[in-house]
């Protein structure tokens, strides 16, 4: 099981703006901020649900190629919550909430590109 995943990105303020937005509907906060005054190396923000920190992002600059991170979702309204709020940040489309029955027949995923191009989806996996 995964504890946690990171990644730097090319504009820090500008990302971790939209992250607050985008994963507000699954329930997804801003959990902690390391800032370069306090430890001596570029700022790093861990969102999570429930106080725990799993997805973070760090100044540290942008990738050379985009990555790929699913974030489940309690539901398919979550999901399309989830679409909309990252679009209304500035995401771009990378594909609508639906279902991609090549997965499974109750995976129902939607995928917005974050300002650095990276494809994050929100996916839930039980039938409606």
């Amino acid at each position: 099981m995964i504890d946690h995943v990171g990644f730097p990105v090319s504009d820090y303020e500008r990302s971790k703006t939209f992250y607050l937005k985008a994963l507000a509907p699954l329930d997804y906060t801003l959990v902690m901020e390391v800032t370069q005054e306090r430890h001596g190396h570029d700022p790093a923000a861990g969102f999570g649900a429930n106080g725990k920190p799993d997805f973070w992002i760090g100044g540290e600059g942008g990738l050379d190629k985009p990555l790929h991170v699913a974030i489940l979702a309690k539901d398919r309204a979550t999901v399309d919550a989830f679409y909309k709020a990252a679009m209304a940040a500035g995401g771009r489309d990378n594909g609508a909430p639906g279902i991609r029955a090549h997965y499974h027949p109750n995976y129902y995923g939607a995928f917005v590109l974050d300002p650095d191009g990276h494809n994050i989806e929100a996916v839930c996996h039980t039938p409606t």
